[in-house]
């Protein structure tokens, strides 16, 4: 598994039609693709946007590993068109970018993942996709919204993930936004293992080298 940023191709930016008009989304590609991953940011509405640096180190950690990595803005962020929909719009466009990055790439294994907002996406996303011919091979939540409101907002009824798909959950043990018990208490009847950073608080501050860590370690390169 290389490393190396130097050899793999500069992020791309490029634009999409979805349901709303444009979806603006960068593309972080190894030099040989062997997988896609889809990468969902924070809240849009509380400065979320796929710049975000814990959204920029799932790509970079999902490039290492062999798959092109796209990072969409949400509908109203950047160059993405549309107004905020809660998750349901949201994730229209996402599946509208898998099935472009599908024609593009071919039909390569499918990863996911998503923080915060962006992981109660994923959780709809992988919901829709589980029982067709080729699901996600894995789904990586960090800071998932679970059982509380979102910045004042309404509260987000985030889904339980399906059966068969591997899940690699990481949240911060001083995380204020997400409690860490909110998402215990969602992850425990769906005996789903959760890996705690000491010390991490919502955003990973001083902590993402130890996220990109736990991911490289947790999901399988792409051989």
């Amino acid at each position: 598994m290389s490393t190396e940023p130097s050899r793999n191709p500069p992020t791309e930016s490029v634009l999409l039609r979805g349901a709303e008009g444009n979806i603006d989304v960068l593309i972080d590609a190894p030099a040989e693709v062997r997988g896609i991953a889809l990468v969902c940011h924070p809240h849009p509405l509380f400065s979320g946007s796929n710049t975000n640096k814990v959204a920029h180190t799932l790509a970079r950690a999902y490039r290492d590993l062999g798959y092109a990595a796209l990072r969409p803005n949400f509908r109203g962020v950047g160059k993405s068109e549309g107004t905020h929909d809660h998750g349901d719009g949201e994730t229209e466009d996402m599946l509208a970018v898998i099935a472009w990055a599908q024609s593009r790439w071919g039909s390569l294994p499918l990863a996911l993942g998503g923080f915060s907002f962006g992981a109660f996406v994923q959780t709809r996303v992988v919901n829709r996709l589980a029982d067709g011919v080729a699901p996600p091979r894995q789904i990586v939540l960090v800071g998932t919204a679970a059982g509380v409101a979102s910045h004042g907002q309404r509260s987000y009824d985030t889904q339980a993930l399906p059966k068969g798909i591997p899940a690699l959950l990481i949240h911060g043990e001083t995380d204020d936004t997400v409690p860490l018990a909110n998402v215990f208490e969602w992850a425990r009847p769906q005996e789903l293992p959760v890996t705690v950073i000491p010390g991490a608080d919502h955003f990973f501050h001083a902590k993402l080298h130890i996220l990109r860590d736990i991911i490289l370690r947790n999901v399988p390169a792409l051989g």
